[in-house]
């Protein structure tokens, strides 16, 4: 019962309003989403098993299979004016972009694709070994210009209740809660200013202590921000991105000072 109740309150909170005003674009993602169904019904499966060459084939249903299960969050912020304007852009089919969620300056969720479809929203990425995050992630656009708007508490709790919801639904891990800079290094800088350390007091991805200790003689930066998971081909655009989110002083510089190695051994550890 109370996971049901759990569930209810989750949908409640994730809703969002159909037709209307978006009846063109709710006929095109319901149509969309009829065209998947159809494929996932085929048995056997079209254009698959017929690619393969060898002497003989067959299809032999299993009982045991499931849907998509994300296994990341991936925040950032819209750069644009409005929810509005961010909608606006998810429904041009030119521009090809779109995100699961959309957080309002005042507190408003809005869900644009299901959770269990791939959205089109880190792009090229990579964290870890996974080089393919809009097939493995969840992606949450809020509402701010990335340059001089504040991170209202409303839009903030909104966050973290909408996050507990994804978590407990998919057994997502505290560590793969992260950013778009983290994931794309050198190519985005969202979310800027974030409030990270909130996050992590409420069980979303990873911040350090305030009492930092010094590495050992040993300590490998490098290698500490691969462990942690970003892509180091680039290691000045890694640290830069590491700093956007964790040091967030506007620093430029693709340096680390005596503080700031602290920081990373701090957020290293919390890795292993």
């Amino acid at each position: 019962m109370k996971q049901w109740i759990f569930n209810l309150s989750c949908a409640i909170l994730l809703s969002s309003c159909g037709g209307g005003k978006y009846a063109v674009t709710e006929k095109i993602y319901k149509e969309k989403a009829k065209a998947f169904a159809e494929i996932y019904r085929e048995t056997p499966v079209t254009g698959q098993l017929e690619k393969v060459i060898v002497p003989e084939k067959e299809w032999i249903a299993s009982v045991n299979f499931g849907v998509r299960k994300p296994n990341y969050v991936v925040l950032h912020h819209t750069a644009q004016n409005s929810t509005e304007q961010t909608v606006r852009t998810f429904h041009n089919q030119k521009a090809g972009v779109s995100s699961h969620y959309v957080i309002g300056r005042n507190g408003k969720v809005i869900q644009m694709v299901n959770d269990l479809y791939r959205g089109h929203h880190a792009g090229v990425s990579r964290w870890g070994n996974d080089t393919d995050l809009n097939s493995s992630s969840i992606g949450i656009e809020l509402d701010n210009n990335g340059t001089t708007d504040p991170w209202p508490d409303v839009q903030i709790d909104a966050l973290i209740s909408l996050l507990h919801c994804l978590k407990e639904t998919y057994k997502i891990p505290q560590a793969n809660f992260i950013g778009h800079m983290d994931v794309s290094p050198g190519r985005k800088i969202d979310p800027s200013r974030f409030p990270w350390k909130k996050l992590a007091e409420a069980g979303f991805g990873f911040w350090y202590d305030d009492n930092l200790e010094t590495p050992p003689e040993n300590f490998d930066p490098p290698l500490a921000l691969r462990i942690i998971g970003y892509n180091i081909t680039n290691i000045d655009a890694a640290v830069k991105a590491f700093k956007v989110h964790y040091i967030q002083d506007g620093s430029t510089t693709a340096v680390l000072n005596e503080r700031e190695l602290k920081i990373l051994y701090a957020i290293f550890k919390k890795y292993l």
